[in-house]
């Protein structure tokens, strides 16, 4: 399998419910580095995976949606805890419909797999994997 990986940075604020969360119950901002990799089990054409520029593009504009929003805010996370995992998924899922879309060119429709990692911190970050 083949992969191209693309990174890009969010600063988020949010807050989360349950006693599991301990003090992060409260609202607190957090800066995720956000990593897609794309894979495919054969190059296209021009024997890439996905245009790295349209890749790095399509990762910045899901990435803007969240950008300095207070996710607690956002009615598409109404009473959702947006863990790291949950956001990695989002992310992954948003990706997606871009390439569906056609936004990433008609070689990036023979992506099979998209996954996307937040590090949000030195020593901690999640992960997730979906298939196209």
């Amino acid at each position: 399998m083949f992969s191209v990986t693309v990174r890009d940075h969010v600063m988020v604020a949010h807050s989360f419910t349950g006693a599991v969360f301990g003090p992060a119950q409260a609202l607190h901002g957090a800066t995720f580095v956000v990593d897609a990799t794309f894979r495919r089990p054969e190059l296209d054409g021009d024997n890439i995976v996905v245009d790295i520029g349209l890749a790095t593009s399509a990762l910045g504009a899901v990435l803007d949606d969240l950008r300095y929003r207070n996710l607690d805010d956002d009615p598409a996370f109404a009473g959702v805890n947006t863990t790291t995992e949950f956001l990695a998924q989002v992310v992954a899922d948003r990706l997606a419909a871009r390439i569906h879309a056609g936004d990433l060119g008609e070689g990036a429709r023979g992506i099979a797999a998209i996954a996307v990692e937040l590090q949000e911190s030195h020593v901690a970050r999640a992960g997730y994997e979906r298939a196209l």
